[in-house]
């Protein structure tokens, strides 16, 4: 099972990597209102109490008399709320505990010369605890085996078109479309396609929450890939066309038909999805047996969807997982984005309609490794959601965690799944063809996210000998 794992995450660590420049981390601050847990992997028991210094830093130096204010309790519910504190040395220490297993957070808000600056930390308290408080329908499995069975009464009728100022020395490049849950309704995405005749493995990258455009993502030329929009609109449009949707057609698509099951949103973004991998099975330069999903956001839930639905997936990789959990706000505690009940109670049937697309629901019936990252500090994405749906999948997997992240990821974070993508990849026949510290040899500069298969025997010579590609041929 472990060389399984590895074997399936090479490819997809490596997709992560390609998604990670999307969402950048928040630029730097003349002001820095730091909240430091005393402990330094932010994890306590049931009962503990966790101890927060609170700083307030100009220059890298305290701002004496500096006027604050605070919450702290669990997220989105703080027990303890001050304003107007003043810091007479810059600096503060403010305490939690936490009867039941979830996460507690220090929101600190600091104003100076008319600008507002906020720092929070946000601490686990028996974290591995975490379960649902989601309903499941009895009748889940029905629900979306009929679901499935009834999309695909529709034929694909695939369109494939060329996009040649797109398309690399090595590589095609197409918008396609297939239809989804009934005639006309079609999903489009960017496919990338290795030039070179043979049989290729595939990822599947679903998207996160919005209306955009897809430029495709590359994963290297031994590798297809299918970057897919969910809305049933062209890819390649100019970007108002894509603002004007999300300002109005679109605004607020998550929440359309809520209360009922058969007609919310997301049934025709889950079968899409599903549809898709359809799609890349139906390729002839598909290897037939290796195919994987990767997203964030609303991308992370759709991957868990996608690999619960359709036992093709092979593995899964993804970051900050959204809708999971949506009735942890009827719980008094934080659910996932996009926090439907976090300022309304729900109205009849939203409840038992949603609990159908929980995710929760999906991960309970993943059965392939996957590999996770987030953060402790997501304030879209809480922490608390996301693992009520991580502890219930019960297949292997591996959560890498940046603590002080929010919904956005570290350089470093792509870094470190290079690394050990570099370290495991030779194992299953693949070499980073253009490394950085070859890049005197190849004449490219390095590219962490392009893969080529070369074959087992080839690529472990090459790991043990310490080659690049030019270097070996």
């Amino acid at each position: 099972m472990k060389k399984v794992l590895l074997c399936s995450l090479c490819l997809l660590v490596c997709a992560l990597g390609i998604n990670i420049p999307a969402v950048a981390q928040p630029s730097q601050k003349l002001v820095n209102v730091v909240v430091s847990p005393d402990r330094p992997d932010w994890k306590y028991k049931v009962g503990d109490e966790a101890v927060f210094t609170v700083q307030v830093l100009e220059a890298a130096n305290p701002v004496k008399g500096i006027t604050v204010d605070y919450e702290v309790g669990p997220e989105f519910f703080p027990t303890v709320k001050k304003e107007g504190v003043v810091l007479k040395d810059g600096k503060m220490t403010l305490k939690a505990k936490m009867t039941e297993p979830g996460f507690a957070r220090c929101r600190v808000v600091a104003k100076k010369d008319g600008y507002t600056y906020e720092g929070l930390a946000t601490v686990a308290f028996s974290e591995d605890q975490i379960r649902p408080t989601s309903p499941e329908p009895a009748d889940f499995d029905a629900f979306w085996t009929d679901a499935l069975a009834q999309a695909r009464k529709t034929p694909l009728d695939p369109i494939v078109t060329l996009l040649p100022e797109r398309c690399t020395p090595t590589q095609n490049v197409y918008q396609v479309s297939f239809q989804n849950e009934r005639p006309g309704s079609r999903i489009y995405g960017i496919l990338m396609m290795p030039k070179k005749e043979g049989k290729y493995p595939a990822v599947l990258w679903v998207p996160g929450a919005g209306v955009r455009g897809r430029q495709g993502f590359n994963l290297g030329d031994s590798i297809i890939t299918l970057q897919i929009g969910i809305h049933g609109v062209p890819v390649d449009m100019p970007d108002g066309v894509y603002r004007d949707l999300g300002s109005a057609a679109l605004s607020g698509y998550w929440r359309y038909s809520m209360n009922d099951r058969d007609e919310h949103y997301y049934k025709r973004v889950y079968t899409g999805c599903v549809r898709a991998v359809d799609f890349l099975c139906s390729l002839p330069e598909f290897d037939g047996k290796t195919i994987g999903v990767t997203g964030g956001s609303q991308g992370g839930a759709l991957s868990i969807v996608t690999t619960a639905l359709d036992p093709r997936i092979r593995f899964m990789a993804l970051n900050h997982p959204a809708l999971c959990d949506f009735a942890g706000y009827l719980n008094h505690r934080a659910g996932g984005w996009p926090h439907y009940f976090r300022e309304k109670q729900p109205k009849p049937g939203e409840v038992e309609a949603l609990s159908y697309y929980d995710v929760v629901n999906f991960a309970k019936r993943v059965k392939v490794p996957g590999w996770f990252t987030w953060g402790y500090n997501d304030v879209v994405c809480p922490p608390t959601s996301m693992y009520a749906a991580y502890n219930v999948i019960p297949a292997p997997k591996e959560l890498h965690l940046y603590l002080d992240s929010g919904h956005w990821i570290y350089p470093e974070q792509a870094k470190a799944s290079n690394k050990w993508l570099k370290e495991h990849c030779a194992e299953y026949g693949f070499i980073l063809r253009f490394p950085k510290e070859w890049e005197s040899v190849t004449g490219v500069i390095y590219e962490p996210w392009h893969l080529r298969y070369v074959g087992v025997q080839i690529a472990q010579y090459m790991h043990e000998n310490n080659l690049c590609l030019e270097e070996f041929t």
